[in-house]
């Protein structure tokens, strides 16, 4: 499924994919959900949203996901237009529970109006991707969390997007299971060579898994600190281990709390 213009480059050799420019998005009126959201994504990133519960980044995966608008700013796509390809993730499968796991990973492709049986290859190929091309026939009462959430991705990854959004995927999921899905969506991005927008409250999550951490501040949100990743990939357990991990963890820990903490400060000042 790897396309040949997927190659992933250093990331200043990047070029981009989309800009946030200054989005506020606001609800009834008066809950600012956003304020001054600006980042970009380029082509190959894995980009983690780092912040607390009531920050904003699920919101702001709606709005590039083009579930919602803004209520200012500008979200701007190359080639000026939001590209029909996108998959997205969310905390729960979703999954229908009368059809089998083949048909709802088929699912984006009967929107497209294409019949199963044009795509079957294409199923099948990204169910071997996610270990699950034996149980194409079952349904999803029979599969574990893991397996459901493996189901989700594996229908994101059927049109072969080059842009995937991930709203906290792993969130309610055991440790182990966690862990081993962490290392398993790291393995399919280097095969399918696509770029990753990723939702998470896990200091530890965000360090394994991005190269870019942006870490956002609530009430209203934004972005208050960008975080590179340089540890190469593929990381396994020698780099959870290591001092490096350990040392980025403890940067976006800090980081975080400072956020948290500009928050408490304005609440003691309107005290």
């Amino acid at each position: 499924m790897q396309s040949a213009d997927r190659t992933i480059r250093p990331l200043g050799q990047r070029p981009p994919v989309l800009r946030m420019q200054n989005v506020d998005k606001t609800f009834n009126g008066s809950v600012a959900a956003l304020r001054q959201m600006s980042l970009t994504v380029n082509a190959g990133d894995f980009i983690s949203l780092l912040g607390p519960s009531g920050c904003g980044k699920s919101t702001a995966l709606r709005l590039i996901a083009g579930l919602m608008r803004p209520t200012s700013g500008r979200i701007i796509w190359e080639g000026e237009q939001k590209p029909d390809d996108l998959g997205v993730v969310f905390q729960e499968p979703t999954l229908m529970p009368w059809a089998t796991v083949a048909k709802n990973v088929y699912l984006p492709f009967r929107l497209q109006g294409k019949s199963m049986a044009s795509v079957r290859g294409r199923i099948d190929e990204v169910l071997h991707l996610v270990g699950l091309d034996r149980f194409a026939s079952s349904y999803p009462r029979e599969l574990s969390g893991g397996m459901k959430m493996r189901v989700s991705i594996a229908r994101a990854l059927v049109t072969n997007p080059r842009l995937i959004l991930m709203d906290e995927p792993f969130a309610a999921l055991d440790e182990i299971t966690r862990q081993k899905l962490n290392n398993d969506l790291l393995s399919l991005k280097a095969q399918t060579g696509c770029t990753v927008i990723f939702v998470t409250h896990s200091v530890f999550e965000s360090v394994f898994l991005s190269d870019r951490i942006l870490v956002m501040a609530p009430r209203p949100g934004r972005v208050v600190r960008e975080i590179t990743v340089d540890a190469p990939y593929p990381r396994g357990l020698e780099f959870r281990t290591s001092p490096e991990y350990s040392a980025i963890a403890r940067t976006a820990s800090e980081a975080l709390m400072s956020a948290m903490g500009g928050e408490l400060m304005e609440q003691e000042d309107h005290a």
